[in-house]
């Protein structure tokens, strides 16, 4: 085999291993139409609300070698994916998705998408405030909801139409 050939044949080779270590696997277990780990009273159904915007809930065990160090349930995932919205008590029209990856350390996941279902009497009862900002924190790397005063609101409000992100900042550590 001459140089020119095992130089191809080497990237080649190249080429695959890097395909096959930064490739992962996203399955669709099923689709759902309503989804709950709440238990919930059906006699309200009526008044239950629908949001327009969809939430994700994720439930991740890490792989060490060829040991799980844990299994990802369908049950934390739809927990985390409610948790974020205020009085949401399913979740609607949504899919179950298996995601995973593995060479050496790798993860498997289970991943909850789904439309929120609220009960308005729950989130009257656990309101603290009737303003929420929402943000996106660094130290945690992901968004974050959190009800606010007045004051720290029309702060929040002045800061983005003024373009400063500092002050924004500066609330959003406050607020923490």
């Amino acid at each position: 085999m001459n140089m020119r050939a095992k130089l191809k044949f080497g990237t080649l080779v190249m080429a695959a291993a890097a395909a096959m270590l930064l490739s992962g696997c996203v399955t669709r277990i099923t689709d759902f139409t309503l989804l709950s780990t709440k238990n919930i009273d059906l006699t309200k159904a009526s008044t239950f609300k629908r949001t327009t915007n969809r939430v994700t809930g994720e439930d991740t065990a890490v792989i060490i070698i060829f040991i799980p160090t844990g299994v990802p349930h369908v049950k934390e995932a739809v927990d985390k994916a409610l948790e974020g919205v205020p009085g949401a008590v399913a979740l609607v029209d949504g899919v179950v998705k298996r995601s995973g990856w593995w060479f050496i350390l790798g993860q498997s996941s289970i991943i909850v998408e789904g439309t929120p279902l609220i009960d308005p009497s729950l989130t009257s009862q656990a309101l603290p405030s009737n303003r929420m900002i929402a943000f996106y924190d660094r130290a945690t790397d992901k968004y974050q909801i959190r009800y606010v005063d007045a004051v720290t609101c029309a702060a929040v409000q002045n800061s983005c139409k003024d373009g400063n992100s500092v002050q924004i900042d500066d609330v959003v550590r406050a607020i923490r």
